[in-house]
């Protein structure tokens, strides 16, 4: 199921690291906007702070987090050639940030000209970067589930960000095409064909990696990526066609669940038996999953609860902090040592000691951030019933995710540190 790893063809450290170590501080000001907001946040998912709260999480943590990941995953796990990887960092990563903050300024004040301009630049950026990683994936010789899982994440980046460019444009008074469902399908192509299967792609390999599990089973890795586009896209058909589709969203949530139940299952074989805060980052987001389903059943059952502004909010805090920034955490605890290690090792040579994993970020810290970012989530999930909880909630999601990105601003620190030593004793060997 998976390819060989080639650690030889690793982009340089500054390639995901840009990227990864700006993620968290949307998540920061995500939470410092729901505390100001307050009860507002709550109403309903169509005010101007619900949309920007959502964006800042989606294309601010959630699509620098994930391009960085692709960046650094499509060359070492999928054999893939990334075509000059330090200048589409160097452009993409800019350009999604002036894009993401542009984009949530134009929500918050309804301004044309920020709404259009953002949409403008996530054209260009997502095109370029769907345009490499594509090529990349397209021209590898490696096979297996993982290689296909990327390919079909990157076309539903492509239909999400056509979805968001129209939405943007509507917004801004460009046509009158109805906002509602267009809004409904970018959601459902974002979290399902994009973010979801990103997830699963990623964590074929991450998740027997990291945790030391078991691999997943490959009939089951091989069918649930081509499956989840699939159904979100027989669901855009007939939320088009139809306007109700409830069964097959009922579907691809199950399909979710059945993802988070296989590796919840797979952590339970894991060789390791020490749970340290990566495998708890984790095992929340699965829960998150099944979560999300039981809820869309209640929802389907009692429809009056489904169109509540309140299930709205539920079911956007358990997928977007519950599952996704969750995962987030999880991986980046895991990823940014490991290319310390490994682009330390490099620049020592085979003689050479670098700092040991463990020295990078102490987990004593990953611990309190973790244990801040779980009482967010629940937090969040009481501001459902008790929407006066919002502000203490947004606070607490913002310190965690704060937090988080110090505690990956003191791992480049060691990086640097260790880098200008060796430079200063060898520095033949430092670029």
């Amino acid at each position: 199921m998976q390819a060989n790893l080639s650690f030889e063809q690793a982009p340089a450290i500054s390639v995901p690291f840009r990227f990864l170590l700006s993620a968290p501080w949307f998540g920061g000001a995500a939470g410092l906007l729901a505390a100001y907001a307050g009860e507002q946040a709550i109403v309903t998912r169509w005010s101007p702070v619900a949309l920007a709260l959502t964006h800042l999480l989606v294309v601010g943590l959630m699509l620098q987090a994930m391009t960085g990941a692709l960046l650094q995953f499509v060359p070492v796990a999928a054999g893939g050639n990334v075509w000059r990887p330090r200048w589409v960092a160097g452009f993409v990563h800019p350009a999604i940030t002036v894009a993401a903050l542009t984009l949530v300024a134009g929500l918050l004040t309804g301004t044309p000209v920020l709404l259009r301009l953002s949409a403008a630049v996530f054209l260009v950026a997502i095109g370029v970067l769907v345009l490499v990683v594509g090529t990349a994936l397209l021209r590898t010789p490696a096979r297996g589930a993982t290689i296909r899982a990327l390919r079909l994440a990157l076309a539903g980046l492509s239909v999400t960000v056509l979805l968001g460019v129209s939405l943007a444009e509507g917004l801004a008074g460009g046509h009158s095409w109805p906002l509602v469902d267009i809004a409904n399908l970018h959601a459902a192509w974002g979290l399902g064909a994009w973010a979801l299967t990103l997830l699963v792609g990623v964590s074929y390999f991450v998740v027997p990696m990291f945790q030391l599990t078991p691999p997943y089973p490959e009939r089951f890795a091989r069918v649930l990526p081509p499956t989840l586009l699939a159904v979100v896209t027989a669901w855009s058909l007939l939320a088009i066609g139809v306007g109700r589709a409830t069964w097959i969203w009922l579907v691809g949530l199950g399909l979710g669940a059945a993802y988070g139940g296989v590796t919840l299952a797979l952590q339970q074989r894991r060789r390791r038996r020490v749970a340290d805060p990566t495998y708890w980052f984790f095992r929340t987001a699965m829960i998150c999953l099944a979560a999300i389903f039981v809820s869309g059943l209640f929802s389907a059952v009692v429809p009056a609860l489904g169109e509540s502004p309140r299930m709205a909010w539920w079911l956007g805090v358990l997928a977007l902090p519950g599952v996704f920034v969750s995962a987030i955490n999880g991986m980046t605890y895991k990823v940014v040592p490991f290319l310390n290690w490994l682009h330390l090792q490099r620049l020592m040579g085979l003689g050479g000691m670098p700092p040991n994993m463990r020295e990078m970020i102490p987990e004593r810290a990953m611990w309190w951030q973790a244990a801040l970012h779980f009482i967010a989530i629940a937090l969040l999930l009481a501001a459902t019933f008790w929407p006066w909880l919002v502000t203490a909630a947004g606070l607490a999601f913002s310190a965690s995710c704060i937090w988080l990105g110090i505690n990956l601003g003191r791992a480049a620190r060691v990086y640097c540190r260790v880098r200008d030593r060796i430079a200063l004793a060898e520095p033949s060997h430092v670029p």
